[in-house]
């Protein structure tokens, strides 16, 4: 999958830390991931988890984390529409990463 996400780009990734922080980088994909630890969520669900995100941000970053294959995206043929966002296999590799990150926050 990360030879895949490098070959997606036109970017050159020197090392491996640029390829992760290209997936799971900035303020909010972490945070999402995090939350679907926990179990598939609804955007109305992570919206709660997350007050401060714009519905426009959590949209951008659900698509991006759905492109890179971390999460999956469950349309229920319904009316009204639900969708439901689930971490992938590969989005549940990032799972020892965000426990250490998890940890160092709670002693820091």
């Amino acid at each position: 999958m990360t030879e895949q996400i490098k070959n997606n780009t036109q970017k050159k990734y020197r090392v491996g830390v640029e390829v992760a922080l290209e997936v799971m980088g900035g303020k909010w994909k972490p945070l999402i991931i995090y939350h679907l630890m926990s179990g598939r969520k609804r955007t109305s669900e992570l919206r709660r988890l997350m007050p401060e995100i714009t519905q426009k941000m959590l949209t951008t970053q659900l698509r991006s984390l759905e492109k890179d294959e971390i999460v999956t995206r469950k349309v229920f043929n319904e009316v009204p529409p639900k969708v439901e966002y689930d971490l992938t296999d590969y989005g549940w590799g990032l799972k020892p990463a965000l426990d250490l990150l998890c940890y160092w926050g709670e002693v820091c």
